[in-house]
């Protein structure tokens, strides 16, 4: 009875948003044609496991604008741990002087072709770890990204579905990406797909994996970075073109017999067919707490070498694309950065300039927060 009274609520919450949404045009997101710097102007923040329409928010780990309705769509990765796996919609309110509050307006649960949710559905709940959401700038439907479960054999995934969270079609993947659960290559465990953004006119889908494919060389340590793989995708799922990104080692040392990691938590393209890239990092102090250091890279692949054809990249010679850090996120002066995985254009500011809003996943754990942080984009 529990379930059904929370299903009955995401569709009267999904009925209500589709209500709410037939209001006057807003103005429509533009990508930025270049970053040069970024002008913080607020946070909000998510209460720990606050509730909306009989879920638990949190693990935001996905954000797009949804420029046609002024909507924001939110995804969470919650594997049914709390409730099915589902996208928020809300409205942000903000203009270039004030970000002044987070409003959720309805909530879609992700389901097959045949209208079920991963938590009744044949492949189960956990077969999806949602780490991105994009709304298709062609049509306005939605896609979204699995970075898979190697522990169990379970490959990642690129998604198209309805703008209401129907399964459309997978994207056709090369088997690098796939998991081995035996076997140490393809795809490293939780590290895979952690960003999608389409490139300009939606013609194709960029795609970022948070750690290098076992082929392709090590993990970033505190001592040295690494290379990961950007992917660009047709909309039929030909590989376009690849590249090597280069991650920086690790910003700082675990505590003795602790953790610490570094990757591309998510990415985002901009007018000029360059990529801003978001790097992640986690380093575990004595307590057990993590600490993040988190930085914004414009990345430049002009000069890159295009490496779709190359197997692995351990001992292979080739050129990397160049980066340029756009911010640094320690210094805004906060009190907290937490989880930052979540990334997305807004609409424009009243001066012409784009906004840029970023989101945090706190794991849905009560030592982290889910946090909202709004800039202006300085061309």
């Amino acid at each position: 009875m529990k379930r059904r009274a929370i299903l009955a609520a995401l569709a009267l919450a999904a009925a209500l948003s589709a209500c709410g949404t037939a209001r006057a045009p807003v103005p429509a997101t533009t990508l930025a044609s270049t970053v040069q710097g970024l002008r913080f102007i607020g946070e909000q923040r998510v209460p720990h496991q606050a509730m909306y329409a009989g879920t638990m928010m949190g693990g935001f780990s996905g954000l797009d604008y949804d420029a046609a309705r002024g909507i924001w769509v939110i995804a969470t990765d919650d594997r049914c741990t709390h409730h099915p796996a589902r996208f928020y919609e809300a409205q942000l309110d903000f203009d270039a002087q004030a970000f002044r509050a987070i409003r959720m307006v309805g909530v879609r649960p992700f389901v097959n072709t045949d209208g079920q949710d991963f938590a009744v559905a044949a492949e189960g709940c956990g077969r999806v770890d949602v780490e991105a959401i994009r709304i298709d700038p062609q049509d306005g439907s939605i896609w979204y990204a699995s970075e898979g479960d190697r522990r169990v054999g379970l490959d990642p995934f690129i998604r198209h579905a309805t703008r209401e969270g129907r399964l459309l079609a997978d994207l056709p993947l090369p088997g690098s990406f796939r998991s081995f659960r035996d076997e140490e290559r393809g795809a490293r465990y939780n590290a895979s797909f952690e960003g999608i953004a389409f490139a300009p006119g939606g013609a194709s889908l960029w795609a970022s994996i948070e750690w290098p494919l076992y082929g392709d060389g090590p993990v970033p340590t505190p001592q040295q970075g690494a290379h990961v793989r950007m992917t660009q995708f047709g909309r039929d799922g030909a590989v376009l073109r690849q590249f090597a990104y280069p991650l920086d080692a690790i910003p700082a040392a675990p505590a003795p017999g602790k953790a610490a990691e570094n990757g591309v938590s998510e990415i985002l393209a901009m007018a000029d067919g360059e990529l801003l890239v978001l790097e992640r990092a986690a380093v575990q102090g004595a307590d057990g707490r993590h600490t993040n250091h988190v930085r914004l890279y414009a990345s430049d692949a002009r000069a890159a070498s295009d490496v779709k054809a190359l197997p692995a990249l351990a001992g292979v010679a080739y050129q990397p694309a160049r980066k340029r850090l756009v911010l640094d996120f320690a210094t805004l002066g906060l009190p907290r950065i937490d989880n930052l995985e979540a990334m997305a254009w807004g609409p424009r500011l009243p001066n012409g300039h784009a906004s840029l809003v970023l989101a945090s996943d706190d794991n849905f754990g009560k030592q982290q927060v889910s946090q909202f942080l709004l800039f202006e984009v300085l061309p």
